[in-house]
């Protein structure tokens, strides 16, 4: 598969959402269903989302400059806020319809052609949705892995809906088709506060996965020369950036040049090998303290 900057994935999610948007209108159109409506009024939250993911990944790839030294990359987080605030209010209009034909009864017509739009709807964000993952996760972009996600949870809500909608055909019960719009509308609401719950998490500066982190210090072992050792790592995500500080202690024999020339060795050696903009605090290993003895191990034990 060719590969896609995230710009390009994302452009390619909004044309897609068009075909959807289409391919489910046309079904609800025909088939009268409220779920295959409801359908269609998630394929607009992915189109409001992807136009606006788009902006923010753009924005959060505008290098650093004055009144923003460590970058824009945090920019990605406010996509994944307003797509999840938007399938809010798709789940209250998708309710509010679903409400309204529980209590005025249609019957429902043509359901072959309409299933087979929503079906053919749905292959079509499946495939984004492959494209859009892949991508976001090679450039570590929480915006398109957060679009991913959303599309692949609009597939199963087709799934879900074809269902109610060939239930509701075959037994001439046309409650079912509402009840399935509003489990709809309920699944997705779950997919909103998730999508809000990871960004405002990433909005309070999140710690770098587990894997990330191992890699860090990973490189920090291979460079640090005996006796110079590393302590207190911190690790932060800012979208698509990651950065870390560290400190690095050296013999205090060492002359201020030969300290700074190891710090940036390692700095430049993590930035190269896990994309991770390093800072390290350079202190004599002679200022550090002792390790407890046992006898004094045993008396902090005894006074507590």
């Amino acid at each position: 598969m060719r590969t896609f900057t995230p710009q390009q994935a994302l452009l390619l999610s909004i044309a897609a959402a068009f075909v959807t948007i289409a391919l489910k209108s046309g079904a609800w159109w025909l088939t009268g269903s409220v779920g295959y409506l409801s359908d269609a009024a998630e394929s607009i939250v992915n189109l409001i989302g992807a136009s606006f993911a788009l902006a923010m990944v753009s924005y959060a790839r505008v290098p650093p400059d004055d009144d923003h030294p460590y970058g824009h990359g945090k920019a990605e987080y406010f996509s994944a806020g307003l797509e999840g605030a938007m399938i809010f209010v798709a789940a209250a209009a998708i309710l509010f319809f679903a409400a309204e034909r529980l209590v005025h009864p249609k019957p429902l017509a043509h359901l072959g052609i309409g299933t087979a739009l929503s079906v053919a709807a749905s292959v079509v964000n499946f495939a984004v949705a492959r494209v859009l993952l892949q991508v976001g996760r090679a450039h570590r972009s929480f915006a398109l892995e957060a679009d991913s996600r959303h599309l692949m949870t609009d597939v199963w809500t087709t799934a879900g809906v074809v269902v109610g909608v060939g239930l509701a055909g075959a037994t001439g019960y046309g409650w079912i088709d509402p009840l399935v719009a509003a489990a709809v509308a309920f699944n997705i609401l779950r997919e909103g506060w998730q999508l809000m719950h990871r960004a405002v998490g990433g909005l309070m500066d999140r710690a770098q996965d587990e894997d990330d982190v191992a890699r860090i210090e990973h490189v920090l072992g291979e460079l640090a020369p005996p006796p110079c050792r590393f302590a207190n790592l911190k690790t932060r995500t800012s979208g698509p950036l990651r950065f870390a500080q560290v400190d690095l202690w050296v013999p205090g024999s060492w002359s201020v040049a030969r300290a700074h020339a190891l710090a940036d060795e390692i700095e430049d050696a993590v930035q190269r090998r896990t994309g991770t903009r390093l800072t390290t605090h350079v202190e004599p290993i002679e200022e550090q303290p002792a390790p407890a003895s046992p006898e004094e191990h045993a008396a902090a034990r005894d006074s507590a």
